[in-house]
């Protein structure tokens, strides 16, 4: 990139947009690093310098940023057809290969449809829609409302961030969505039971869930949905026994369980998706993100049999689906993901991000052991891992705003780009990451703790 390139997007920076999640003042205040490029698990910014992507984009680049297989299939896909919709009446030869790959995919949680959409918060409404229809073409027409988890987060459509349990994605745009109510995480670090065993504590939390649905009334739930670990509210994993009860809770209360897997799926966690870590089925799984790896905006909610049975056997009309997207199964995205898929199961990402997951997880626990900044570690399940960052381990008081921002600065100057949301280090790499870049991950985060705890 020549000077005069550089030169105008340095002078440009932030000055004729607004970014997501971040304060319009802050980002002209503090401009954004400036990304022009990436290879592998590296990124490189305006100025020529590379860095580990830990974040692995936003949880979506599993393969990295020069998978050639997905590439291609873009390219080919643009000369063949570059759109065309799936709107009653039309289909493409794209689309019907990725079903067909999917259903294979997701056999083993139980899952046979498809509904294509543009990303995850479509999917997440999609699902929410598709939930309520679901119950009025069984006749149960008060079947409305939704439960989900506090500190899990569901994108940022009016229904996922009705669904949302953090207030910062919630108090800014209320009114949101009615009927929709939050039980306790199984977050052992922070909780209102103060139980810190991860058993007692999801026995506690489906609890919880129990005396909400007998409160609202069993017969005016629609679903409960929340994310296998949670991801954005901090990499929260719940006890292995926590799905599986939420299942059994929601099965004898004639309630559909929604699995938001826009992170979770195609082996983030070590598993194919986050059911089956659990070895639950759900009813309704929400995917996007590493679908086709970052490289084009598409989402795949998937259906069971059951549910879709529902649907296809109706006779009354109720099934008719009044819902979708422009972009609902666009050929250029199908295109991506079946090679996407291909490649993702190829190189059996799922094994490598359970190593390399185990590897990062233990190293920023010994990393505990020498820094009183870090309050807690949570992972273990694929490359996944949260550090929550506090001024006082006692009283677990978060870490002040500006040790946080040069904390995140150090390690960005030492090689690897993270992200801190308040008080929470979320690390996500590309799951085609080695063994040697992860330990480059670990000296990063040590020279940075060592700098700012002093």
């Amino acid at each position: 990139m020549n000077t005069h390139n550089v030169n105008f997007l340095k002078e440009n920076n932030a000055r004729h947009m607004f970014h997501p999640m971040a304060h319009p003042a802050d980002s002209l205040a503090n401009p954004p690093r400036i990304i022009t490029g990436g290879n592998g698990v590296r990124i490189k910014d305006v100025d020529g310098n590379e860095t580990i992507d830990a974040v692995g984009g936003l949880w979506n680049v599993n393969l990295g940023y020069s998978c050639e297989p997905v590439k291609k299939a873009i390219a080919k896909q643009l000369e063949a057809l570059p759109y065309y919709s799936t709107f009653r009446g039309t289909s493409n030869d794209a689309v019907i290969q990725l079903s067909y790959d999917l259903a294979e995919f997701f056999e083993e949680d139980g899952l046979v449809r498809a509904f294509f959409t543009s990303g995850g918060s479509d999917s997440v409404e999609t699902a929410l829609r598709l939930a309520r229809q679901y119950h009025k073409i069984r006749g149960e027409q008060g079947r409305t409302k939704f439960i989900s988890l506090k500190k899990g987060y569901h994108g940022t459509h009016i229904g996922g961030a009705s669904v949302n349990g953090n207030a910062n994605f919630r108090n800014a745009y209320e009114p949101l969505l009615a009927g929709c109510f939050h039980i306790p995480a199984p977050y052992t670090y922070r909780n209102p039971f103060d139980e810190t065993d991860p058993e007692k504590l999801a026995q506690l939390c489906v609890a919880a869930l129990e005396d909400e649905i007998a409160f609202q009334g069993a017969n005016t739930i629609a679903a409960f949905i929340m994310e296998p670990i949670l991801g954005a509210g901090g990499v929260i994993p719940p006890h292995k026994s926590f799905l599986p009860m939420i299942r059994k809770v929601c099965d004898q209360n004639g309630i559909l369980l929604i699995t938001d897997e826009v992170v979770t799926a195609y082996g983030r966690t070590g598993a194919w998706s986050g059911a089956r870590l659990w070895g639950v089925k759900p009813d309704i799984m929400c995917t996007a993100k590493a679908i086709t790896n970052g490289y084009f905006p598409f989402g795949a909610v998937m259906m069971s049999q059951g549910f879709a049975d529902v649907f296809e056997g109706d006779k009354s009309g109720a099934g008719a689906i009044g819902h979708g997207y422009t972009y609902s199964g666009h050929p250029v995205g199908a295109a991506a993901a079946v090679a996407c898929l291909a490649e993702t199961q190829r190189l059996n990402v799922a094994e490598n991000a359970a190593a390399r997951g185990t590897q990062l997880f233990d190293g920023v626990k010994t990393l505990k052991e020498k820094y009183e900044l870090i309050g807690d570690v949570r992972g273990g399940h694929g490359l996944m891992t949260g550090i929550e960052v506090v001024s006082d381990r006692k009283t677990k008081a978060p870490i002040d705003k500006e040790r946080a921002a040069k904390l995140q600065d150090t390690v960005w100057d030492n090689g690897v780009m993270i992200r801190i949301s308040g008080p929470h280090i979320i690390m996500s790499p590309p799951l085609i990451l080695s063994e040697d870049e992860t330990d480059q991950i670990l000296q990063a985060l040590d020279t940075a703790f060592a700098l700012v705890q002093g």
